[in-house]
């Protein structure tokens, strides 16, 4: 329950803080923001992990920092893609 909780927490921090990095108007609400970062937090740690050689792996890492680091990228690359995507279907 804990780690469902961090995950949410650190979900809508590194959301925010995605959307406010990235130019342009994202919209959605605090529940967008949570699914970005949770999204980004999956996405940034499963890259840091194959980075490292760690493999697919979901699990957090020890230090907040490093995690919401990777989250952020993650969330990035979310944005980034969903920016991209629903462009072209317009």
């Amino acid at each position: 329950m804990t780690t469902i909780l961090f995950y949410l927490v650190l979900g809508l921090i590194a959301g925010a803080i995605a959307k406010a990095i990235r130019p342009g108007k994202q919209g959605g609400g605090i529940l967008a923001t949570i699914v970005l970062g949770v999204l980004g937090a999956l996405v940034g740690g499963l890259l840091g992990n194959l980075v490292t050689g760690h493999g697919i792996d979901f699990t957090l890492h020890s230090n907040w920092f490093v995690s919401l680091i990777t989250s952020v990228i993650g969330a990035l690359i979310v944005l980034f893609i969903h920016g991209k995507v629903t462009k072209s279907a317009n």
